[in-house]
């Protein structure tokens, strides 16, 4: 008899490995082979992927004959911890196939349990390898494009022996990954001990507050791992150390005094965090196929900085200004390749700002930014008075406004170029100030650095004897110029709301953009619930 959980896991497979085909002539006619064959044919018959992989096998079973317990066993231990990775357990349910295989009365119940335990593989090695989700069906912000195992060669391996070690090869090599699933559990096991204890109740705690608050600080901070026991109830030097360590691991101003952004971090809740962390485990497997390179440029959009990675190991690392969080001007996630920086830049300002900011300026007032020269469409300067503003919509505006190379230019004194077709990348400010500032989305989309000078002295080393000395050359020269990288160099936009610092503790950062909650709401509707956590 069919079981009720199978046809939704062979659904899943179906989606996942190719379209469904109608019933082929070769499974009507096989009504005299065994009812087992016959069953098997025909649940594989609706995946392409599935009926060519039996039919090229003459129907011999992977999971239910006398021979396969070893491999069944092994694929159903795997599916047992697949709670470990943040994946929908109920879309594979190793409890369910093992239920079916203590239910299986007719070879015809076989043939059908075959197919099911096959369809969960499937479904179990394309989502630990490359992802429950389709990044950009979830968030727009989300430029990647996820690059899915083919089903005939995971079937294929599943005969040429090591399935174990197969299996447990399919999560991300990643020790992020790791460090990730081991806080995940520490997360579990807070939350099934009751939390981190009482929240702190008040508005802001520093050096030598005393009360019953302080207690509740100093107590959040042992749970989380801060500072060992004691019985202080007074705001003393450990204390601020301890708030110092905390602030430094979630992206805070790391003065030691508890204000309000420190306090609303230490009092999230745990299964808070492990929402957090279980996205990041999802966004890892999305970057299962990127090369991320040796040598290579990581722009962490909710922890504001960007650094550059050599070998493993942060070589050098600036604050950042991203997107603000308003439609269209959200800085996007995706990875290219850094080819050359811009010295003394000119800014041609993109057309979306040009319609909707300065046209607007300009037709109340001609003369309104000044600082922007008119440009026609042979890369001219139009006189502003050869120029009736007033005539044209933003559709019709049939010039582009640039900003010449200036100390005030919005670019500052170079950009970082990786030629994409969102038209982002990293520059220099004129707007240093706003470095200075916890949360900082406030530019259009591209990402803006603190230390453009230094970033492009770390680049220059790799090609160059004296950096400093030759992008001072550029500079000086007051001229737009190109600086070829003669080592192009990969640049990844990401957005980890999670991730492991040098020392292996896991810091939290801002949900800027909200795309972590869509992305865990997306996984919670795929299946994936948080343990021991109730609705």
């Amino acid at each position: 008899m069919p079981l009720p959980r199978f046809h939704l896991t062979l659904a899943f497979a179906a989606s996942m490995v190719g379209a469904c085909l109608p019933l082929s002539s070769a499974v009507l006619a096989m009504e005299s082979t065994t009812p087992f064959t016959q069953a098997l044919a025909e649940a594989a018959s609706g995946t392409e992927a599935l009926a060519r992989f039996y039919a090229a096998r003459d129907y011999a079973p992977l999971w239910t004959g006398p021979g396969d317990v070893d491999r069944r066993q092994t694929l159903l231990a795997a599916l047992d911890q697949v709670d470990a990775h943040g994946l929908p357990v109920a879309r594979y349910d190793a409890a369910a196939l093992r239920r079916g295989f203590a239910a299986v009365v007719t070879e015809g119940d076989r043939g059908r349990l075959e197919v099911a335990m096959t369809a969960a593989y499937l479904a179990f090695a394309t989502d630990l390898s490359s992802g429950v989700l389709t990044p950009k069906s979830v968030d727009g912000g989300i430029l990647r494009d996820v690059t899915r195992p083919d089903p005939a060669l995971l079937l294929a391996r599943v005969n040429a022996g090591g399935l174990d070690a197969f299996l447990q090869g399919l999560a991300p090599k990643s020790p992020h990954y790791a460090r990730l699933m081991k806080e995940k559990m520490a997360l579990e096991a807070r939350i099934a001990s009751g939390g981190f204890g009482e929240a702190i109740a008040a508005p802001k705690l520093a050096p030598e507050s005393r009360g019953a608050a302080v207690v509740q600080l100093r107590d959040r901070l042992v749970a989380l791992g801060y500072m060992g026991q004691n019985a202080t109830m007074t705001y003393d030097r450990p204390l601020q150390q301890a708030v110092q360590r905390f602030q430094l691991d979630n992206g805070l101003t790391a003065d030691g005094v508890a204000g309000a952004s420190t306090i609303d971090a230490l009092n999230t809740a745990p299964d808070t965090r492990l929402k957090a962390v279980i996205v990041a485990m999802e966004r890892l497997r999305w970057l299962h196929d990127l090369d991320l390179g040796d040598r290579y440029i990581w722009v962490n959009q909710p922890d504001f900085t960007a650094q550059i990675i050599d070998g493993g190991r942060v070589v050098f690392q600036t604050r950042t200004v991203i997107g603000k969080d308003v439609p269209d001007q959200r800085s996007p996630e995706f990875s290219d390749t850094m080819e050359h920086m811009v010295v003394n830049p000119s800014w041609s300002v993109p057309r979306s700002i040009t319609t909707k900011e300065y046209l607007p300026l300009l037709q109340s007032n001609p003369n309104a930014v000044s600082h922007l020269q008119v440009i026609d469409g042979q890369g001219r300067v139009v006189p502003r008075g050869a120029v009736n503003f007033a005539a044209y919509s933003a559709r019709s505006f049939p010039f582009a406004l640039r900003q010449p190379p200036s100390d005030g230019n919005a670019l500052g004194k170079v950009k970082f170029m990786f030629p994409n077709t969102y038209n982002i990348y990293l520059h220099d400010t004129p707007s240093k100030s706003l470095f200075d500032n916890e949360v900082r989305a406030y530019s259009h989309g591209c990402i803006r650095l603190a230390d453009p000078f230094d970033f492009a002295y770390a680049l220059l080393s790799a090609q160059s004897a004296d950096p400093k000395g030759e992008f001072a050359a550029h500079l000086d020269t007051g001229r737009e110029t190109t600086v070829q990288l003669e080592a192009p160099l990969p640049v990844h936009l990401v957005y980890f709301t999670a991730w492991p610092n040098a020392k292996g503790t896991v810091g939290y950062r801002r949900d800027v953009y909200g795309r972590d909650g869509r992305i865990f709401q997306a996984l919670t509707e795929a299946g994936v619930a948080l343990r021991g956590v109730r609705g």
